[in-house]
């Protein structure tokens, strides 16, 4: 079984991916026959409020939660938002502050900006090492900096390179200093084992479309327990935290997608992509010796995913050069001229390998034959 049509190679999973048909086909019956409003009671309300539930509950299962702590959402970006200026609004605290750390999602570090500006939030953005990663010892010392800390917001897993961060120590640090910790784990979920329980986190962010679900539904983990400003008022669905009709279709297909994701864990899918990812490496390497930099950490990071510069050619070159592949650059473009990416900078990088930088991000129905063939593209693509 294939989502992805002919053409191009695809190694741009952690843009998007690719519907899966097994999604779909969970999901159609709620567009057509099953259109009833779950909150009715009546008939036409029955199969849709049932569904409701086992979508629920699947993406529940996935992460370690009761279904009872899973809200659904329109948007990993609306999650995050729900999740930092909910626990903010909802703290009581007079000068509430938020630790986040600087290669975060654009959705974590503007919302954090737009509280900074809203409500006059203090905001600490900690730096991370050549690895991208968050040294829990800068965090204990921001931690003793301030009184009262609110909220320590840090990624599972970055979307360039692939990182993981050390989630459970650094939650243990903000538990240990009466802080809540959310985790935008919207890269990681499906893709390797998350548990929110042992994470030791109290909000956690799902999307749909990073493991083969639709654009516009995903999912915030809210831990029993814990306060939340709504990020939409009205009639109180999702526990009052998001009000609104609920999206029964989307939601389903969150659940469908959740549940094949737990099956492909099981089955041992991250071992097989970390098997096609370094073989995709070592192709690179191989055939354009003494090129080639790997930008990340080598060990501790997503199996799916290989952010790599090639010496003396830009990215976007790079790319431009091998029609026969889609995948992403390390750098942005604006009126022509391209800049490199902020997560790259942060990093250390300088100018040059920064911009040189691709994101290379396998999925499911990637092969080895997929991997040959991209892999000499690439190859004959950088070549002087």
């Amino acid at each position: 079984m294939t989502a992805v049509s002919a053409g191009p190679v695809y190694l741009d999973h952690n843009a998007t991916t690719p519907v899966d048909p097994r999604v779909t086909e969970a999901m159609l019956p709620y567009l057509t026959t099953h259109f009833g409003n779950p909150s009715s009671a009546h008939h036409y309300a029955d199969r849709p409020r049932r569904a409701l539930a086992t979508a629920r509950a699947r993406v529940a299962a996935l992460v370690g939660a009761h279904p009872q702590e899973i809200v659904f959402t329109a948007s990993g970006s609306e999650a995050n938002l729900l999740a930092l200026r909910g626990a903010v609004l909802a703290s009581g605290d007079r000068v509430p502050h938020v630790i986040t750390q600087v290669t975060e999602h654009p959705a974590v570090l503007e919302t954090c900006r737009a509280l900074e500006r809203l409500h006059g939030v203090r905001v600490t953005v900690l730096p991370v090492d050549g690895d991208g990663l968050v040294d829990p010892a800068a965090l204990r010392t921001a931690l003793r900096a301030v009184p009262d800390v609110t909220l320590v917001s840090v990624m599972a897993a970055n979307n360039e390179t692939g990182a993981l961060q050390p989630i459970a120590e650094l939650a243990a640090l903000a538990r240990e200093y009466g802080a809540l910790t959310h985790c935008d784990a919207a890269q990681a979920v499906g893709k390797i084992p998350v548990d929110v329980r042992d994470l030791g986190v109290e909000l956690l962010t799902v999307v749909g479309h990073k493991m083969y679900a639709p654009k516009g539904v995903a999912a915030l983990y809210v831990r029993d327990g814990v306060a939340l400003e709504p990020v939409t008022y009205g009639g109180g669905q999702e526990r009052g935290l998001r009000s609104g009709t609920e999206n029964v279709a989307l939601a389903v297909a969150l659940g469908a997608a959740a549940d094949l994701a737990a099956k492909d864990l099981d089955g041992g899918e991250p071992g097989r992509l970390a098997a096609l990812r370094d073989d995709l490496h070592r192709r690179l390497a191989d055939g354009l010796p003494g090129r080639t930099r790997l930008n990340g950490p080598a060990e501790r990071r997503l199996p799916n995913t290989l952010n790599i510069g090639v010496d003396g050619i830009p990215g976007h070159a790079l790319l431009a050069a091998a029609p026969g592949i889609a995948a992403s650059t390390g750098s942005a473009c604006h009126s022509g001229a391209h800049t490199p990416s902020p997560v790259l900078t942060a990093m250390g990088l300088n100018r040059n390998r920064a911009l040189e930088a691709i994101r290379l991000s396998l999925g499911r129905w990637s092969t080895s034959a997929q991997v040959e063939a991209a892999s000499a593209v690439l190859v004959e693509a950088a070549r002087p």
